[in-house]
């Protein structure tokens, strides 16, 4: 039980880092455009509980995926540590890269972007899925380890939706120069985060044998 809180501690700023509920907010603006108050309040509530959904389903299945399809865990954690490095790179330069323009208009012509692009991939990105399942496995007891993650990414989706719903008012208070500098901040300990991630994943796979380091023999968490 000493690991929970520690893994909690983690879990929770790894993955308020890496989904930025205060990066979202002008992003959000922008999507939401002129709508009603009450619109405003169906798409953020929708898009947490759609991106609770999926971060949920991808921690209960996430590993058996990597199993079936032969992927070691070291590897998915380097891959992760160099997708985060990348988000981490975007954060500091301020490059809102998660969404392409394309896919912005696209959600604007269909009117509802609580699922795309809010959900997915703002929220509920490769990002915090990779997140989670690496953090999941920091615990001798894989599924008390990915509950106490389970339950900090339901603290960081509870706060997404607070900051989407105070989106309005943040942004006049923070401003834009504001969100870039809690934005590159933010991204500066990413990028710290990331490195740890490919270092620990690098000096995991030069204690295994070869067959386990490629992915030839990974295993099912235990209970």
């Amino acid at each position: 039980m000493p690991i929970v809180l520690p893994l909690f501690a983690k879990a929770f700023f790894t993955l308020f880092v890496v989904i930025d509920p205060v990066g979202l907010t002008p992003l959000y603006l922008a999507l939401v455009g002129d709508r009603s108050e009450a619109e405003q309040t169906q798409i953020a509530t929708r898009a947490v509980v759609v991106s609770a959904i999926i971060l949920l389903v991808f921690g209960l299945t996430g590993a058996y995926v990597l199993h079936n399809l032969g992927i070691s865990l070291q590897a998915f954690q380097i891959a992760a540590g160099f997708l985060l490095f990348k988000i981490a790179l975007d954060m500091i330069f301020v490059h809102q890269e998660r969404e392409t323009e394309a896919e912005v208009q696209e959600a604007e012509v269909r009117q509802d972007v609580s699922v795309f692009p809010l959900a997915i991939p703002l929220i509920a990105g490769p990002g915090s899925l990779a997140s989670i399942l690496v953090l999941s496995r920091e615990s001798t007891n894989y599924y008390l380890g990915l509950s106490v993650v389970l339950a900090a990414a339901g603290v960081v989706i509870l706060l997404c939706y607070v900051f989407l719903l105070l989106s309005q008012p943040l942004g006049k208070f923070l401003g834009q120069i504001g969100i870039n500098v809690v934005t590159r901040v933010l991204g500066v300990l990413l990028a710290a985060l990331a490195v740890q991630y490919m270092l620990d994943g690098l000096l995991s796979v030069l204690q295994l044998p070869p067959a386990q380091a490629f992915g030839l023999d990974t295993e099912l968490p235990e209970l």
